[in-house]
């Protein structure tokens, strides 16, 4: 049987990881969070298919080429989460599983990081554990994915 191929997608800014408000986000870098992803990937006999984009069209084409192609999805979408319509309608229309990740605690901070379009279309969200959330939502979305397969 092939391994059930889980897309983990990154929003803006996440590329400056390690670089941008290390108070806020740590010191880790995105590439730090890939091998991350890829080692608990690998334990959990789970393939990934992980991206990072700026712009938000590109966001959304990515989440549209999971319709078919991948049975899961764990996004982080940075700034698009308190904004993005569009990006929320994308994931309702993949009918995929989605868990939402972000590395800080959003409503520790400011009240308009309170909101989340993105959790509308998310059977779980992880924030607040740092880039410890990818892992987590991995483990999430692989005992999903198992649990369909046996019903």
């Amino acid at each position: 049987m092939e391994r059930p191929l889980i897309a983990v997608l990154n929003g803006p800014n996440l590329n400056m990881l390690g670089l941008r408000q290390p108070e806020v986000y740590g010191r880790t870098t995105l590439d730090d969070v890939e091998q991350l992803c890829a080692q608990n990937a690998e334990k959990l006999d789970v393939g990934i298919d992980f991206r990072q984009t700026n712009g938000e069209g590109e966001l959304i084409s990515w989440v549209q080429e999971c319709r078919g192609r991948a049975q899961g999805i764990i996004i982080n979408p940075a700034g698009y989460t308190h904004t993005s319509i569009a990006l929320l309608d994308a994931l309702l229309a993949v009918d995929l599983p989605v868990i939402e990740v972000h590395i800080s605690n959003i409503h520790r901070r400011e009240p308009f990081r309170h909101h989340s379009y993105v959790s509308r279309a998310a059977v779980g969200v992880i924030c607040g554990l740092g880039v410890q959330g990818y892992a987590l939502a991995l483990q999430a979305m692989t005992d999903i994915l198992l649990n369909e397969e046996t019903q």
